[in-house]
């Protein structure tokens, strides 16, 4: 019996050791085009379109959902009490030229993890048109933990 506890403690220590570093910011795309609950749709893209459209039970409604989502994820546990936490999302659309727009999201210098999420949605997103290019950024007080970007940002 204790050898079979020594060679899980092993495994299970080899194991940690394979995983690499958590990244520091993760940024996940999502474009909701229709309304339509298609069964053809992979299930990932069924389930997250059933989220972004639940509780909107008029057409209309659900219309001001089509639109463009980034959820962005982002761990620093390092950096917890040295600061609060921006997530800053920048982005231009097709219909706004190179204007480029801002979002920025705030958490408190005592949480080492979160999510963000930012949506181009509704009004916003049939006036201004898709979003073209994107940049997130995430930083503690004033200095940069990690930044992403769209191929075509500039």
């Amino acid at each position: 019996m204790g050898v079979n506890i020594r060679y899980s403690l092993l495994a299970m220590a080899f194991l940690a050791a394979c995983t690499g570093p958590r990244d520091a910011l993760v940024v996940k795309q999502f474009q909701l085009r229709d309304q339509n609950r298609n069964a053809s749709d992979e299930p990932m893209v069924r389930m997250e379109k059933e989220r972004r459209l639940r509780g909107a039970v008029s057409m209309e409604q659900r219309k001001e959902r089509l639109g463009q989502y980034y959820t962005l994820i982002w761990s620093d546990p390092a950096g917890v009490g040295q600061g609060g936490v921006e997530v800053i999302f920048e982005y231009q659309q097709g219909a706004t030229a190179s204007l480029v727009k801002r979002m920025v999201k705030s958490f408190p210098a005592s949480d080492e993890k979160g999510t963000a999420e930012f949506a181009m949605i509704g009004e916003d997103y049939f006036k201004g048109g898709k979003v073209l290019a994107w940049k997130a950024t995430v930083q503690r007080g004033k200095k940069v933990l990690a930044s992403r970007q769209s191929y075509l940002w500039r």
